[in-house]
């Protein structure tokens, strides 16, 4: 029988979170919350430590960390460094990394050279230090990364350990999101009900507007180049609006293979907390009769423009992809408090990397110069 396996949940008050937590209730033979921590969210976290009494908790955001002290009676760590203590305490086996932007990447790479299994949804990470989080694997083989994302685990599904040699491309499903048969010219009247209103998944608001804008699959093509050693060229997005097909494989014998499942975050969880087992989890099955009719379509990039500008910060290295990923948390954090319009979300991007000088030798220390000074950059864009 397999050991208990004690599990750090990073973003536990979030969408990854919560469907995690579940999975974990589902497993509590299998899995132990070890620990939790989240931005700010006293409420949720207050309830978790009132399920899981042992459970170790931080707060990045170190004033919540005071209140949520008070509401629990229990020490609560704070800001990076608390986060940081969670992920390399010697007790922790499985860290799930849902935190939402680059405050994921730090937990990562610090879980990674303390030798954790790592199951990753902070697509973050490897957006802005892929090169640097591959360096530190090697460095750290009793380490390893599993996809969380639905997409990158339905690759990694497909491809069950193959070497990509054998791969001809990997095809990213999108769902194209509110906007995929809006005119072009409509794009100018967006508004922020309009962006969160996506048609098939319930996710974070962040996560929601960077599928309106497809920046999330610009993320997600960026993170599946370092995750699977591919070339960008390799790499294609589809658009598939049933969110059935979560991705595919094209091997270069002709054969293609996919992996299907409903829209549940929990089954790409599991997958990766548990690869390679498949445990039993208690979700709707697929009737195919029932679908009836799978779609795919070729994104759109003109009316996309985030889409095209993730691959062309990925096929340049270096930095561009910490400037592009931090850009883009800054101004849909203005979007959706309704200060800018939808298109200036690509628009700032664009602005942001034309202004910082490209690093091409890269370290974390420049890496985060980068995401710093793409933030200078994009708030200045906001106040103009």
């Amino acid at each position: 029988m397999p050991k208990l396996e004690f599990v750090c949940l990073l973003g536990a008050s979030g969408s990854i979170g919560c469907s995690a937590l579940d999975v974990i209730n589902q497993h509590k033979g299998r899995f132990s919350l070890h620990s939790a921590a989240a931005h700010s969210n006293t409420q949720k976290m207050a309830e978790i430590s009132k399920e899981y009494p042992n459970a170790k908790l931080a707060l990045f955001d170190k004033n919540s960390a005071l209140e949520l002290q008070k509401i629990t009676g229990k020490k609560v760590l704070a800001g990076m460094d608390g986060l940081l203590e969670l992920v390399s305490d010697s007790a922790c086996d499985l860290v799930i990394n849902g935190l939402t932007g680059s405050v994921g990447c730090e937990p990562t790479l610090k879980a990674i050279e303390h030798g954790k299994k790592v199951a990753l949804a902070n697509k973050e990470t490897l957006v802005m230090a892929g090169k640097i989080i591959k360096e530190a694997l090697q460095k750290n083989p009793a380490s390893q990364i599993t996809p969380v994302d639905s997409e990158h685990n339905a690759i990694f599904q497909c491809l069950a350990g193959r070497g990509t040699f054998e791969v001809e491309s990997l095809q990213i499903t999108a769902s194209g999101g509110p906007f995929r048969e809006w005119p072009a010219e409509k794009f100018s009247e967006i508004t922020l009900k309009d962006a969160l209103n996506h048609p098939v998944w319930s996710m974070g608001k962040k996560i929601t507007i960077d599928s309106a804008s497809m920046m999330n699959k610009g993320l997600e093509v960026i993170e599946a180049h370092f995750l699977f050693d591919i070339s960008y060229d390799q790499i294609k997005v589809v658009v598939h609006p049933q969110s059935i097909v979560h991705s595919l494989a094209q091997f270069r014998d002709g054969s293609m293979i996919a992996q299907l499942g409903t829209p549940d975050m929990r089954i790409p969880i599991l997958n990766a907390m548990t690869f390679p087992e498949r445990l039993y989890l208690d979700t709707k099955r697929i009737s195919l009769p029932e679908i009836q009719k799978l779609t795919f379509f070729e994104p759109d990039f003109e009316k996309f423009p985030c889409l095209a500008l993730a691959y062309e910060a990925g096929k340049a290295g270096g930095t561009r992809a910490a400037v592009l990923n931090a850009a883009n948390e800054v101004l849909v954090n203005a979007f959706l408090q309704e200060k800018i319009s939808f298109m200036d979300i690509p628009r700032g991007i664009e602005c942001c990397l034309e202004k910082i000088e490209e690093q091409s030798d890269v370290d974390l220390e420049k890496i985060l110069l980068a995401d710093f000074l793409a933030r200078k950059a994009a708030n200045f864009y906001i106040s103009n």
